[in-house]
């Protein structure tokens, strides 16, 4: 029998702090009952939201913070007042000290990246980490992966091969499939477009022809959010701006829909007539279905949850560091990554 997950959480992280996070494991181990919890933040606060929840209460860990970081929190900030005392720091160090198998919050962004770095460091040559999300796509699972979206700004091609070959891990842990797709966002798909960085990337790949991926080329923007590729590799600068614009997208979608249903009687009645579809349309957009970031090449995992989420959405991003752990994937990154050295050396010889 596999051993169960444990998942710690920095409870006061979010908008919402142990209101929702509390709320969102419960919900996740409801939907995966081997997992288990390690609670960090007010003790207090947490055994409030805990009483609701008898069924996580059981397998669940309490452990005192006096300090929570902030939304608006430098980095720099994050790290001198919060290190080794905060929820977020103790939730990572959890996972350092195999006390847990992945870290889950939904608190500051870059105090997050930049705890997880200071406290896991990044695996063997990796020289920063990338930060990955599901997307939408019509394709047979209904979601893509894109990397990476904010993690750090630029990226030479080594960089970018890295990404490609973490990418895939995790498309290999999330999806179960053995050799992933992998595209280069590019301004076009001729192979002499684009910056020297992405052709050069775009050539190493080819060249490697690793076991564990299978490189499709470049793709253009459009093509993102239809599943053309398993995995999407960018730059964090143009990958975040990709995807805040694609979340903005799907609320403007939203609330277009909403005003034009709303419009006149006649609309209502073909809203009730098309309410199926109307109702697939909103779960594959809505982004609560695709919470959950990933950090990825560091000695352990990390999610990031929307800082806005709802108990829903909150589960969700748990429900990926689950199956991260689950699936192994650091191994297969290590692996992965190994092979593509292994490729780099044999070329220069």
């Amino acid at each position: 029998m596999a051993q169960p997950i444990r998942i710690a959480l920095d409870a006061m992280g979010g908008d919402h702090g142990p209101k929702i996070t509390i709320a969102g494991a419960a919900i996740a181990h409801d939907r995966h009952p081997d997992s288990s919890f390690l609670l960090f933040g007010d003790e207090a606060s947490i055994r409030v939201e805990l009483a609701a929840h008898p069924r996580l209460a059981r397998v669940a860990t309490v452990r005192h913070c006096d300090v929570a970081v902030r939304m608006d929190d430098k980095p720099s900030q994050a790290l001198r007042s919060g290190r080794r005392v905060s929820s977020m720091w103790q939730a990572i160090e959890a996972v350092k000290k195999n006390e847990a198998d992945v870290a889950v919050s939904a608190g500051n962004t870059g105090a997050l990246m930049a705890m997880a770095k200071v406290c896991l460091r990044t695996m063997a040559k990796i020289e920063r980490p990338a930060l990955a999300c599901l997307w939408p796509a019509p394709t047979a699972r209904g979601y893509s992966i894109v990397l990476d979206v904010g993690a750090s700004i630029g990226a030479d091609a080594r960089h970018l091969v890295d990404l490609a070959v973490m990418g895939a891990a995790m498309a290999r842990s999330l999806f179960d499939m053995e050799r992933p797709s992998v595209g280069l966002l590019n301004v076009g798909v001729e192979e002499i477009k684009g910056v020297e960085e992405v052709k050069t990337a775009s050539r190493l790949l080819r060249e490697a022809d690793l076991p564990d991926l299978d490189y499709h080329g470049f793709v253009e923007g459009d093509e993102i959010g239809k599943g053309v590729v398993d995995v999407v590799v960018v730059e964090g600068f143009s990958g975040n701006i990709a995807l805040k614009t694609a979340e903005g997208t799907a609320t403007q979608i939203t609330n277009y829909l909403r005003e034009a249903i709303g419009r006149s009687w006649l609309a209502k009645i073909g809203y009730l007539l098309a309410r199926g579809a109307f109702r697939e349309l909103r779960d594959k957009i809505d982004v609560r279905n695709i919470n959950g970031g990933v950090f990825l090449g560091l000695e352990g995992i990390v999610i990031k949850s929307h800082g806005s989420a709802d108990a829903l959405a909150f589960a969700r991003a748990v429900e990926i560091g689950y199956e991260m752990a689950h699936q192994g994937l650091l191994s297969k990154i290590r692996d992965m990554l190994a092979s593509s050295r292994r490729d780099d050396q044999e070329a220069a010889q």
